[in-house]
Order: C-alpha cells, then structure tokens, then sequence
C-alpha cells in the first residue's frame, strides 16, 4: 500500500501539466486521462512523491499530461524503468502506462516479469486492439478477421487476452475498466493503488480513427446494461437492468452460463458469489465475450503477496547489507573455495 499525507486543496486539474493534450479528436486517452487526475486528486496524491513511466505508442503520451515526475521510455521497456526506480526509490508512487501493442508484443516479456516479481507499481494498458500511433496495424490483442495495413484480407491469429496473460504471469492484482466509464474506472485504479504488489488494470478504449466500434458490443447504450457484469467482493455475479439475470455454474462442468431468477427454478442464492481471492474463478470471469456471456468489469483478482522489493530490501537488512558499513568488495572476491595458478 501507498502511504500519502493528504494535500488539501488539490483538484483533478491540479494533476494536470500545462502542455497541450495532443491525441485523436474523440479518442478514449483524454477520458482515461481525466479518470487518473481524478483518482490522484481523490486519494490525495502529492505530485513530488508520483512518477508516470511509459513505452512507446498513443497512450505512452500519457507522462507529458500529468503534473507529476515521468518517463518516456521506449518500446515495451517501460517495466524494466519501473522496476528500477521502486528499487532505487521504493516510497514513490509509481504508473506505469503502456497498450496493447507496447505491452502485449514487443514488451510482452517484460509485462511478464514485472508481474510475477510483484513490483509495487499500478500498471494501466489501453486496450485499443489496434495499433494506432503507427497508422492501424493489428496488434496481438486484435480479433480474427481484423482488417488493417498489415493484414487486408483479415487476421488469422488468436488474439492475447491481457487479463488471462496477467493471471497466468502469477500477477496479485488484475481487473478491468472502460475508457469513458470514468467513475467507475476511477474506482478500481483507487483499488489498484491501494494494493501492495502489481496492480493490472485492462481499460478497453476505443481507437476512433482505426478501430471505432470494437467494443460496441458490450459499451454502447443499448446494450451495456445487459453485455457488462460490474463484479464486487462477496456480491452475487448478478447483472441486467432488473438485476434478474446471474452467473452460475453448468451442472457438472467448469463453465458458466446465465441463468435469470425465477426461471427454471433458479434463485439469487444459487447464483455464483464473486471472490475476488479466488483465482479459478477469475479465469473464468476472465475468459467471458459477449453475447453469449458478459463482459466481466472491476477487480477480478485480488491475493496481495510481498512485493519485490519490500523482498530485496528485506534481504539486504538481513545479510546486514543496511549496517552503515562499508563493504569490502576484494573480500567478497575471495571468500569461500578459491584457488590459486601457478606458472
């Protein structure tokens, strides 16, 4: 957990820098900027004490816009930048931004590690499906049959699913979120900051200019209500705009299906409870599409663990690496079984 004093007086706009906010007009960025500056302004974030450390791509823009420290790094590497700074600085608040292109291709091993070590940071990757600050190829999270540049008959691969990636890193922390949902996205980056290791969080946004629509399946207004489960600790996994329907589990099978209350008779008791602690049934929640299932939002996972450095600097305190002395390196060099050539 990160422990802030709180600034009284500081507001969204207090997070925000004076340079000009330069993405597509319409684009899912400036909805998830505001959803950050929200978030830090609520918390009572202190802008000295923050860092936003980014790859390369649309939502890498994201340091430039935040009053706080940053670094533009470079393609993929931005957890091997964030790693180094918790170790150097573990007090710090630290964001690293990345996209599906960034994170899940040519930083995909590095998204890998810095989950399973269980670094302290809050990691957010847009999920646009597309790269789009290079003009619209696919990327590794684009559907089958995805038209672009680099594919103009149609994708023929089977596409990454970040939070399924997260879970199988051995990450402590995974949830989801909607670009322009932003109360609700400020609620779970709240829950991501909160906890104490990696925090994952997948925010679907939509890219205007080459990927409109993707989501529309489950985001547009005529259908959200019923194609989005807003997941929450020791709640039913109950959605639907009478709350009717939920999630249960096929009798003799490891899968769910959607069975609505007062039908066949099925009551809100036997309705599947979410636990976010439960990494089963995460995968689960992780693994459903619309329309046959819907698209599952919030925390999905939470089973905090120690974080990577609090292990390293527990280390060093307990080889007396801390002791205010200084180290013989020569000694260290020679220590144990040496021996000696002769000519």
């Amino acid at each position: 957990m990160t422990v802030t004093t709180r600034v009284e007086g500081l507001k969204a706009s207090d997070f925000a820098s004076d340079q000009e906010v330069r993405w597509c007009p319409g684009c899912g960025d400036y909805a998830i900027l505001k959803a950050v500056q929200k978030t830090l302004a609520d918390v009572g974030a202190e802008r000295h004490n923050t860092v936003f450390v980014s790859g390369i791509g649309c939502a890498s823009r994201l340091p430039y816009y935040m009053s706080t420290y940053g670094f533009h790094t470079i393609h993929g590497r931005a957890p091997a930048f964030v790693t180094g700074i918790k170790l150097a600085n573990p007090d710090l608040d630290v964001w690293m931004v990345t996209g599906d292109g960034d994170g899940l291709s040519i930083g995909g091993n590095h998204l890998l590690h810095i989950l399973r070590r269980n670094v302290n940071v809050q990691i957010l990757l847009f999920n646009n499906e597309i790269y789009g600050l290079t003009k619209g190829q696919y990327s590794p999270a684009s559907r089958v049959g995805t038209r672009s540049p680099s594919t103009p008959m149609g994708s023929v691969e089977a596409p990454v699913s970040a939070c399924a990636l997260a879970l199988g890193a051995s990450g402590r922390f995974v949830a989801r979120g909607i670009d322009t949902a932003v109360k609700d996205l400020s609620v779970v980056m709240k829950r991501a900051r909160e906890h104490k290791g990696a925090s994952f969080v997948e925010i679907y946004q939509n890219c205007i200019v080459y990927n409109d629509k993707v989501f529309a399946d489950f985001t547009d207004r005529d259908v959200a209500i019923d194609r989005q489960i807003h997941v929450e600790h020791g709640k039913p996994l109950k959605f639907g705009k009478d709350g009717k329907r939920g999630l249960i589990l096929k009798p003799g099978l490891l899968e769910l299906e959607v069975a609505t209350i007062g039908e066949n008779g099925v009551s809100e008791d036997d309705l599947l409870v979410h636990d976010e602690t439960n990494h089963a049934m995460a995968s689960l929640l992780v693994s459903m599409s619309p329309p046959a299932l819907p698209m599952a939002l919030g925390v999905l996972y939470c089973d905090p663990a120690t974080s990577y450095e609090d292990a390293v600097y527990g280390q060093i305190k307990e080889s007396g690496g801390d002791s205010g002395t200084k180290p013989d390196f020569n000694a260290v060099l020679r220590q144990g079984h040496t021996w000696t050539i002769e000519g």
